[in-house]
């Protein structure tokens, strides 16, 4: 809405300002920030109110859940994309059809996760939306996303998949694009609602892989950094950032109130949405491989349950204590903070790697 503001910079030039991208990724972070931050006790009361147990504890979980969890309310992720989507609303070009693409999974993936919350807090039970018919639902949002990228990018290179530290090497895909970068959405997304176990754990490696992303996307959709930095310049991508910068003042707002002990529970509202959100950034901006490793918190904690789950099937044993990860770690002794701050770090390290693919080519 603020980008029309340009058309009267003939008559204040002041308003200028609202052409760069730069200025408006700023202003969607101060607006997802304030809007979190003040909206977040009302809609917490509200949500309490009516979820009255809050979000049901697996019993199979860790026994200190049961003691220190119990009662605290979920959906949090509403609080979340509320100020992602007023601050993109307001700050990004409205006519950029990436920040469309994207705004649209992301809240169709917090519509599937909202009907999971929903399930559990009204049954009281952990087992929410079918697992089989969540996934085909989210494939089939990831592969429209992915159809809609290849008819807006540049023949053939709209349905390849790059490599860091390549300059030129790329794999057509053709119509197995469209596979591929819905098997990338799903996948983050999931991954990030597995990372979702303890107060404050996901937020901030998302606030971490949105920031890595949005600068990304700045880079990416400006030729002249695109060709410095010789990485593959994607026409109309760097908007993204806009959304992404909201992504992160929305996350901060939010961890005010997620910090140990947490007020309230992202739930999959939060951690589906915001997962899609980045995975399909990552597509967009043909950094997929790159989301491999700025997102490998994620990834390691999805990895542990798959080995997990494939371990005990096939030989009855288990390979972690408690899967995800950080329950094993949880079962190790480790405490909460420990466990939340160490994974924070990892996160922060392996954003450094993945943002470093951008010049070692």
């Amino acid at each position: 809405m603020f980008y029309w503001l340009i058309d009267f910079s003939d008559k204040l030039s002041f308003l200028n300002v609202f052409r760069y991208i730069t200025f408006r990724t700023g202003g969607a972070m101060i607006t997802a920030l304030l809007f979190v931050f003040i909206a977040g006790s009302p809609i917490i009361d509200h949500l309490r109110l009516k979820q009255g147990r809050g979000q049901p504890i697996r019993s199979d979980g860790p026994k200190s859940h049961l003691a220190t969890k119990v009662g605290t309310p979920t959906m949090g992720g509403l609080m979340i994309l509320s100020g992602v989507t007023l601050a993109t609303l307001l700050w990004a070009n409205p006519l950029n059809p990436y920040v469309w693409i994207v705004l649209g999974v992301t809240l169709s993936f917090g519509a599937i996760g909202f009907y999971d919350d929903y399930l559990k807090v009204t049954k009281q039970t952990h087992a929410g939306f079918s697992g089989k018919m969540r996934i085909v639902a989210e494939a089939l949002i990831a592969a429209a996303a992915c159809y809609a990228f290849s008819q807006l990018g540049r023949p053939a290179f709209a349905t390849s998949l790059a490599f860091p530290f390549f300059k030129e090497f790329v794999i057509n895909l053709s119509w197995f694009f469209v596979i591929f970068g819905a098997f990338i959405i799903v996948g983050a997304g999931n991954a990030v609602n597995l990372t979702d176990g303890l107060d404050g754990l996901a937020i901030v490696p998302v606030m971490i892989a949105s920031l890595s992303f949005g600068m990304i996307s700045y880079l990416a959709g400006n030729v002249v950094f695109a060709d410095y930095l010789q990485i593959h310049y994607v026409p109309g991508a760097g908007e993204l950032a806009v959304l992404c910068g909201a992504v992160v003042g929305a996350g901060l707002g939010f961890l005010w109130f997620n910090a140990p002990p947490a007020s309230i529970f992202m739930g999959d509202t939060g951690s589906l949405a915001l997962g899609g959100l980045i995975g399909t950034v990552a597509v967009a901006t043909k950094h997929e491989i790159a989301l491999a490793i700025i997102g490998g918190l994620f990834v390691l904690e999805a990895v542990s349950v798959i080995v997990q789950v494939a371990s005990f099937k096939l030989t009855g044993k288990r390979v972690f204590m408690m899967a995800p990860i950080h329950h094993h770690f949880e079962q190790k002794g480790w405490t909460e903070p420990q466990i939340v701050i160490r994974f924070w770090i990892i996160s922060i390290v392996l954003a450094l790697v993945g943002l470093s693919t951008l010049k070692l080519r």
